[in-house]
């Protein structure tokens, strides 16, 4: 039976908007202890909700996002001129094209050029040192809260599948079917499964777990397995890589009702 605390909203908006305020009150502490604030970020439909929150909210009352780092989970991969690469940015499924336009783009939209969140303040993982993310996580300080959302079918977290190491850091993976098939079901715009990449660079559960806090957002009836999973569990099982929740310093798991429903 799960001890990480579980809070059941009533729609997809309101568990944004719970979020959303969570996120901003965070920021604003630590700019008032005059240090950079890196949240943990994925991509897809699960964030939805907490950026539309933290647009409405931006607009509402402008804060300063200056020094707000964009740690993103993952990207795809393709072939490339040195092997595996970053897929290109312009495709609109594309990891780097979310953050662009879906995260900083929303967030930046209402606020004044020096409150904005600065392009260079977006991290990916390299996947030419994957292991130098970890490195730069922790040169600036670690995370201070990660976003997170789970696969539908098999509970990865970012393209970590089941099976990870409780250990595992950012590494190139392969991507199972699974993970391939909700990714497609995320970006229709790839149009067939054989166009989603066989590939991806990620951060790891050990990269997640040691953030200060750590949110997993579900929401819909789709969910109604992944959330299932995380309540029987007490601490990670690698067959369900979404229960790393259990072994983060600080972590919550927060649904809406349908997700949480029995």
């Amino acid at each position: 039976m799960a001890t990480t605390p579980i809070q059941v909203f009533a729609t997809p908006a309101a568990l944004g908007s719970h979020v959303a305020s969570l996120v901003l009150a965070r920021i604003a502490a630590t700019a008032r202890d005059g240090r950079p604030f890196l949240l943990g970020c994925p991509t897809g439909r699960t964030p939805g909700p907490v950026l539309d929150a933290l647009s409405r909210q931006l607009a509402a009352a402008p804060r300063d996002l200056s020094h707000v780092v964009l740690v993103m989970m993952d990207e795809y991969l393709v072939p490339g001129a040195r092997g595996l690469d970053y897929a290109p940015s312009s495709e609109p499924w594309s990891c780097h094209h979310y953050a662009r336009a879906e995260i900083a783009g929303r967030l930046n939209a209402s606020l004044r050029e020096a409150q904005k969140l600065r392009a260079e303040s977006i991290w990916f993982p390299d996947p030419a040192d994957p292991a130098a993310y970890d490195a730069r996580i922790r040169d600036a300080g670690g995370i201070d809260l990660f976003l997170l959302a789970s696969g539908a079918s098999d509970g990865h977290v970012a393209f970590n599948p089941p099976g990870s190491p409780r250990e595992s850091r950012t590494r190139i993976i392969p991507l199972s079917e699974e993970t391939r098939r909700d990714n497609l079901l995320t970006f229709p715009t790839f149009g067939a499964l054989e166009r989603v990449p066989h590939h991806g660079v990620s951060v790891g559960i050990a990269t997640i777990i040691e953030a200060r806090e750590a949110l997993m957002l579900a929401w819909g009836p789709g969910k109604r397995l992944t959330v299932s999973r995380m309540r029987a569990a007490a601490r990670y099982e690698p067959d369900w890589p979404a229960t790393l929740i259990h072994e983060c310093a600080r972590g919550e798991i927060l649904v809406d009702a349908e997700a949480g429903a029995a």
